[in-house]
């Protein structure tokens, strides 16, 4: 393991540790605490982004940042996101409670769930990866990555939400905090899909025409669903 790949499975297990305890904190402020629920979505969530990111958008890394930012979000992220040992806690604690019934409950959704999302995650990357999309000839777009881009800035406005709900963010914090963030996540994903694509290229005469189209497309479908999900959230 490389130093830059050891920062970045922290910086990822730093983010998923925080975004866990947001997630978990809301879904039982909404469901309440009878039962689970927090560690549940996580868990859930986590199962399907792990078997979606491993067989979609990073299946093929390009680069020395798409091999760092493999594991970061893999085992860092999605590693701190998702928690087995406070399943096993919260399970014991209901078993404890006389809650038996609860506790079989809350053993048999949880795997059966997770094993379902995660099954879900593998399949429909898959799937968005053998889509090609061609443009001209000697241009091919795998647009499932594109797909995976919707996705992904649909989760970030989803936790955006979240986020500045229980930070209590001012109206200029949020907008400047959304904005960079939506960027940040727009530029990375777009940059990505541009290597991606030049690599299965075999025709370059079109120079940075098609790459600049491609970036430009990308970003709005990146601010599509970054909206979308802060509406989702909002909504409910």
């Amino acid at each position: 393991m490389t130093g830059i790949q050891a920062v970045a499975i922290m910086f990822g297990g730093a983010v998923g540790a925080l975004l866990r305890f947001l997630v978990s904190s809301g879904v039982y402020q909404w469901l309440g605490r009878d039962f689970p629920y927090g560690t549940l979505a996580v868990n859930i969530i986590g199962s399907f982004l792990i078997g979606l990111l491993s067989e979609g958008l990073l299946a093929e890394p390009v680069g020395k940042l798409a091999a760092a930012y493999r594991p970061a979000l893999l085992v860092g992220f999605l590693g701190a996101f998702t928690t087995f040992s406070t399943f096993s806690l919260e399970t014991l604690s209901l078993m404890e409670q006389g809650q038996f019934v609860r506790a079989l409950t809350n053993i048999l959704i949880s795997v059966l769930l997770c094993l379902a999302a995660v099954t879900l995650g593998v399949v429909l990357g898959r799937i968005l990866m053998l889509l090609p999309l061609s443009l001209q000839p000697g241009h091919a777009l795998p647009y499932g990555q594109v797909i995976l881009n919707l996705l992904g800035a649909f989760l970030f406005g989803f936790l955006f939400e979240l986020v500045s709900m229980h930070l209590k963010m001012s109206l200029d914090w949020r907008a400047a905090v959304f904005i960079f963030g939506l960027g940040l996540f727009s530029l990375v994903s777009g940059l990505y899909l541009i290597l991606h694509w030049l690599e299965g290229c075999s025709d370059t005469s079109h120079g940075w025409s098609i790459p600049l189209l491609l970036f430009s497309f990308n970003t709005l479908v990146c601010a599509f669903g970054a909206w979308l999900g802060s509406a989702v959230w909002r909504w409910l």
